[in-house]
């Protein structure tokens, strides 16, 4: 059998260790798990009366054009139901963008250190990923623009990024959008938007009427607490969508999941609760961070990305032993973890076993 040449070497995405290994592995009973992202309130209390309903119809085919969740999220966004596309996590809609628009030989450009999926996915098309460095953990819009040449179909702005939690601002990116030649497609992948309260930042979805070259992804993964279920979204023009629908499975969401992201919706009362709790838990973790001296990017999503000093791996490991699951091996910032923000609980006893495991990690050395 002869696969693609190209995809041969490629890396395999590495998700966040499960808790059920890590207690095997190490003899533990108990795991906290802040490695993923998730929301660790889960999810609206609608959602489980939603979801018990539906279980009837479990052996029917769902709507594969998720028709009711269409019109639940076009009310809620304020844009028309031909403006939305779903899929399996946003992750499904990144590989169906690049599955629409790249040939081999054509560029894209991405941030250096961001979501790995951008990168992956242009590498399985054949499309030559240009990746321009972070500026202080941020995306450098002025660099990503001179990167832009005939070749270039799709730029991706990670915003909140992923793992360093920073923004773009609103006036940077207007700047940077109004520069950008038309026929280049810019994806704004806003998964975490829902998490930020920083006034300069700018809701993507405010900007498709003025740029039509737009398509904003966001997801139920995260603060709304469905990542099992995986069910994500884009929105952009009609003519974009549809051309991105045109390469989209028949049936890739699931009943359970439709159901599930309308009931999500309806709470936004959760959603309000859920990013005062994380920012009040930012806050905690910051402080505790300068308690020990050690230094942060400004963070805007669930996530803190934190430079403990020590080899990330070592900490990692550390942490793992204390049944503490974290991000490590971020291939830019080799002394920097990533750690999902918990309950204020979990928040106390990740710092508790970090402040041990840099002490242990010292005194090796």
């Amino acid at each position: 059998m002869q696969p693609k040449s190209h995809i041969v070497n490629l890396p395999v995405y590495q998700p966040g260790k499960p808790t059920e290994e890590v207690k095997r592995e190490f003899g533990l009973t108990e795991v906290i798990k802040l490695a993923s992202n998730e929301n660790p309130y889960g999810a609206s209390p609608r959602i489980k009366d939603a979801v018990l309903s539906e279980i009837e119809n479990i052996s029917i085919y769902p709507d594969g054009s998720a028709t009711n969740l269409t019109t639940a999220l076009s009310n809620h966004l304020g844009v028309d139901s031909n403006q939305i596309i779903f899929g399996c996590g946003s992750d499904e809609i990144i590989a169906l963008i690049t599955r629409a628009f790249f040939v081999p030989g054509d560029e894209t450009i991405m941030a250096d250190q961001t979501f790995s999926v951008y990168k992956s996915n242009a590498d399985i098309e054949g499309a030559l990923s240009i990746e321009v460095p972070l500026k202080n953990g941020t995306h450098d819009l002025d660099a990503m623009l001179a990167a832009i040449n005939e070749r270039t179909k799709i730029v991706w702005v990670c915003n909140p990024n992923n793992p360093t939690g920073t923004i773009v601002t609103e006036n940077a990116l207007i700047t940077f959008l109004d520069a950008v030649p038309s026929h280049v497609l810019v994806v704004l992948d806003e998964a975490y938007c829902e998490f930020v309260t920083d006034s300069s930042y700018t809701d993507g979805i405010t900007l498709l009427s003025k740029y039509p070259n737009i398509v904003v992804l966001r997801t139920f993964s995260k603060i709304y607490g469905l990542a099992s279920l995986r069910i994500g979204y884009g929105v952009g023009s009609a003519e974009v969508i549809k051309l991105i629908n045109q390469v989209r499975e028949p049936f890739n969401t699931s009943r359970i999941a439709q159901v599930a992201a309308i009931a999500a919706l309806e709470d936004q009362g959760f959603v309000d609760q859920c990013r005062t709790l994380n920012a009040q838990s930012i806050v905690y973790l910051q402080a505790e961070f300068d308690r020990l001296g050690l230094s942060y990017m400004p963070a805007n999503g669930n996530f803190v990305m934190v430079d403990v000093r020590k080899p990330s791996g070592e900490v990692f490991q550390g942490l793992l032993r204390k049944g503490v699951i974290i991000r490590a091996g971020h291939q830019r910032y080799p002394s920097y973890i990533r750690v999902t923000v918990g309950t204020p609980e979990q928040n106390a006893v990740f710092i508790q076993s970090l402040e041990e495991v840099l002490h242990q990690v010292s005194a090796q050395v």
